[in-house]
């Protein structure tokens, strides 16, 4: 899973909105006073073919001609966020997408899926491995007096400074970092006390459920989003684990398809719009929008998956909210020149195709704004999974690396310990677990500026990261050969960005 931004990207946010969304020609009018999301009778109870989103103009009479539009071509209306102008509909019309497109006031539209197969979206790498009794028991019967139970094996907490920040300032339960993913599991002890059930909602589908327990995994192996949360903001209750923010809040805006996993646009798109209606400060996004890996904008179905999803982030970007996401676990230079895609699109028989990095996106990650987050391991070194690029990634945090960079703890595991379902706790590596750690020291950062919008975060963030520099050799399996070549200085390079956060200095 990889994660290609555009060749070049400035430091803060604001130049960098206006130059995509010029050149996209999509960024939204004024706002109307319509309700934001206004859903129809008829939901998807009758399992239409395919799911489209519709992108107008935010004018309130454009709107309503655009839902007759659809009724028209034979779709339904699931959802309509008419402050950004995205309009969500299912229909079995072969031919939809191509009428709408011709429709007066549609600016684009296009089919967000190809056909209902298994797949998985997060950038988690490899299989979770579950903490052991004895190895619960043996990290802690290390812990230090004042350390959580399991903590001796959190050495990604030690790499940032995480452990010596929650004693000056374990952030402010008046922030809020919603976990788009595949659900939170807020019973768990670790996460009941920092969790905030009024800013978490299921949006599979397109439409905010925020019914009692919406938000939570379908099933135990629908662990990801819970893991996430864990890093974050897993609380210092003396009971397993803490999280790089221990004191801030933590949601959960469930996104997933409880058919098989996928992580559609319409579900995305009511995740970033519920977080900025609902005073979320940070977002995490672990994962990329299915089913391409890559959104080429000469096609039109994945055009208006673009333009829909970034719509919504800049609408909450809009809003101070500020968006973190991991970089892709396939080792790949993203300002290259070209990228072989094998695995698009992902819900029917993938086709390879070679893109250009620089004109098909990775969604949300490459969308202006969003801070991409690159992974490393207990030696500060790049893990070897993890994307990178010059100019692409913008800060590195821990992800683990199971293979060439073990700690010295109690389980010497490379990994990432954290939360998962049903009270248990696990390791996984990934660059979805390097972004909650940015995640999380943004949300320190918010704390102590809390006049900060999204761009000063974004702006600090990088300020204060700890940047290694480029390693001279990258030979991790020692055959002679670099696995990754590191571009760019002390200041920024392709492998960490700006550097590796800084949770100490975040609250100092």
């Amino acid at each position: 899973m990889a994660h290609l931004p555009s060749r070049r990207r400035l430091a803060l946010a604001v130049p960098v909105v206006l130059s995509l969304t010029a050149s996209l020609g999509f960024l939204p009018a004024g706002a109307t006073a319509a309700p934001l999301a206004e859903t129809t009778a008829e939901q998807a109870a009758d399992a239409p073919n395919l799911a489209y989103v519709v992108n107008t103009t935010t004018d309130r009479r454009t709107i309503e001609s655009v839902k007759k539009a659809v009724a028209t071509a034979g779709g339904t209306v699931v959802a309509s966020y008419d402050k950004i102008g995205v309009i969500v509909a299912h229909s079995a019309n072969p031919d939809f997408g191509k009428q709408l497109r011709q429709v007066r006031g549609v600016q684009s539209a296009g089919a967000t899926r190809t056909a209902p197969l298994t797949a998985a979206g997060t950038t988690d790498q490899g299989a979770a491995e579950f903490l052991t009794d004895a190895q619960a028991a043996r990290t802690a019967a290390a812990a230090a007096p004042d350390a959580e139970p399991l903590e001796a094996d959190q050495w990604d907490l030690r790499a940032i400074g995480a452990d010596k920040a929650a004693k000056i300032n374990p952030g402010s339960s008046k922030v809020t970092v919603a976990v788009i993913d595949t659900g939170v599991d807020d019973t768990h002890p670790d996460l009941a006390p920092n969790f905030s059930k009024s800013q978490s909602a299921n949006c599979v589908g397109g439409v905010a459920d925020t019914s009692e327990g919406a938000w939570r995994p379908y099933t135990t192996d629908d662990y990801h989003g819970t893991h996430v949360a864990g890093e974050i903001a897993a609380a210092r209750n003396g009971i397993g684990v803490a999280g790089v923010a221990p004191g801030v809040k933590v949601s959960g805006i469930k996104v997933s398809d409880p058919d098989n996993g996928l992580f559609y646009p319409e579900s995305v798109v009511c995740a970033f719009v519920f977080a900025a209606d609902h005073g979320v400060e940070i977002t995490n996004n672990s994962y990329y929008v299915d089913p391409w890996l890559y959104n080429c904008m000469d096609d039109p179905d994945q055009r208006a998956i673009v333009d829909a999803v970034n719509r919504a982030q800049l609408y909450a970007q809009r809003k101070g909210t500020l968006h973190l996401a991991s970089a892709g676990n396939s080792n790949h230079d993203l300002d290259a020149d070209a990228i072989v895609d094998d695995s698009s699109p992902d819900d029917s028989t993938p086709v390879e195709r070679t893109i250009d990095p620089h004109e098909c996106y990775d969604v949300p990650t490459q969308l202006p704004g969003i801070v991409t987050v690159s992974a490393t391991g207990v030696q500060n070194l790049k893990s070897y999974y993890s994307s990178y690029g010059r100019g692409v990634v913008d800060v590195a945090a821990p992800g683990g690396d199971r293979l060439y960079q073990i700690p010295d703890t109690p389980s010497k595991n490379g990994r990432i310990l954290s939360t998962m379902p049903n009270g248990q706790y696990a390791f996984l590596q990934g660059t979805s677990m390097a972004s909650p750690h940015a995640a999380g020291v943004a949300a320190l950062l918010k704390s102590k500026h809390p006049w900060a919008n999204g761009a000063a975060l974004q702006a600090m963030l990088k300020a204060q990261a700890d940047n290694p520099g480029c390693p001279e050799s990258y030979d991790q399996n020692g055959d002679g050969t670099q696995d990754a070549v590191c571009e760019g200085g002390t200041r920024v390079n392709g492998f960490y960005g700006f550097g590796i956060v800084n949770a100490l200095r975040a609250v100092k």
